[in-house]
């Protein structure tokens, strides 16, 4: 499976927002990546270890 993404890419992650919406827009890029949920628009920084290991698959690149 290629999990290659940018910012600007929507992808899905394992586990979906308490919204209900288990899409997400990566926001920006580096040792910390932040992804916004499109359903509701918050927004969360992960450690790019952790993205990588709770991302199940990148929907637009």
């Amino acid at each position: 499976m290629d999990k290659e993404y940018k910012e600007g890419s929507v992808v899905i992650m394992k586990k979906q927002h308490p919204c209900g919406e288990n899409l997400w827009e990566v926001t920006r890029l580096g040792a910390d990546i932040k992804i916004k949920c499109t359903k509701c628009g918050r927004s969360i920084m992960l450690p790019r270890i952790d993205f990588n290991k709770k991302l199940k698959k990148v929907v637009t690149f």
